[in-house]
């Protein structure tokens, strides 16, 4: 081989590697979540031992799906001082977790995932895939969100008359078709009163003029509470005489998880209920 011809093949050579398709990612050995919903979804999707701890709210039932399986987790509170300490290689959080602590944390060299709540049905697939990514478990995300699919098309409701249905909470919130929870109710077979509006206030005057067939609530909380007096004021009382009413488990919905299949599937079962 000519002196050239060596060159050449050296140059070559040297282009391929530079071009080469880079090496997987190692999945990361140490996951800690510092979000109620990332705490969901890594507890979904890890692989044993991977994750390593869980938010403190992950353990309260009224909140979370999955508290009695977050009981086989060590809890943070989110603060970068005791994240740190525990040595994650990844560190899941929601996007309106403290910056304060997500800040620290990048600056001390530690990769942070910041996963956006889920606003619609479809949002929880990419989310599912987000975190499997994050993860190094695409093949397991692809699983999960194939059984989410299948479990959401046989829950989906068929009818002739959709049933119109207000959703109403404390401070009289609502929220509308472009939310998660408005999405949920449309897959049950409900015409949701708010449209195609996102999340507000209701006022009182309007709820009570639309007349709802149905009324979905969350459950009070102990204690005496302002913002849920509006559920007890004589008008919601009356509506609920006159509407099938139903409540709902605050936990089956908060987050974009294959767990609001369950308020789908009850919400489906009281739709059978509506005349």
């Amino acid at each position: 081989m000519s002196r050239g011809t060596a060159a050449l093949t050296v140059v070559l050579a040297a282009l391929l590697a530079s071009h080469a398709v880079p090496a997987a990612a190692e999945a990361p050995a140490r996951v800690v979540s510092i979000n109620l919903c990332t705490d969901q979804l890594a507890m979904l999707l890890a692989a044993p031992g991977q994750l390593v701890s869980v938010s403190d709210l992950s353990r309260e039932p009224r909140s979370s799906a999955m508290a009695q399986q977050a009981l086989d987790y060590p809890i943070n509170h989110a603060g970068a001082e005791e994240i740190w300490l525990l040595q994650p290689d990844l560190v899941l959080a929601g996007s309106y977790t403290s910056r304060a602590t997500v800040s620290m944390l990048r600056r001390l060299g530690r990769e942070v995932v910041e996963v956006r709540p889920a606003y619609s049905l479809d949002d929880i697939r990419d989310r599912i895939t987000q975190v499997g990514a994050a993860l190094g478990r695409d093949a397991a995300a692809a699983d999960l969100i194939a059984d989410f699919d299948a479990r959401l098309d046989a829950l989906r409701v068929q009818t002739t008359r959709n049933p119109t249905a207000a959703i109403y909470y404390a401070n009289g919130y609502t929220t509308g078709d472009r939310t998660l929870a408005g999405q949920i109710l449309m897959a049950a077979g409900f015409e949701n009163i708010a449209g195609d509006m996102g999340g507000g206030h209701l006022p009182l005057e309007r709820l009570v003029m639309a007349r709802p067939e149905a009324l979905i609530t969350g459950s009070p909380y102990p204690g005496a509470s302002r913002s849920e007096e509006i559920l007890r004021h004589p008008a919601v009382a009356a509506l609920r005489d006159q509407s099938a009413l139903r409540v709902v488990a605050d936990r089956d919905w908060l987050c974009g998880t294959p767990h609001v299949l369950k308020a789908v599937a009850a919400l489906a079962e009281f739709r059978k209920q509506v005349p």
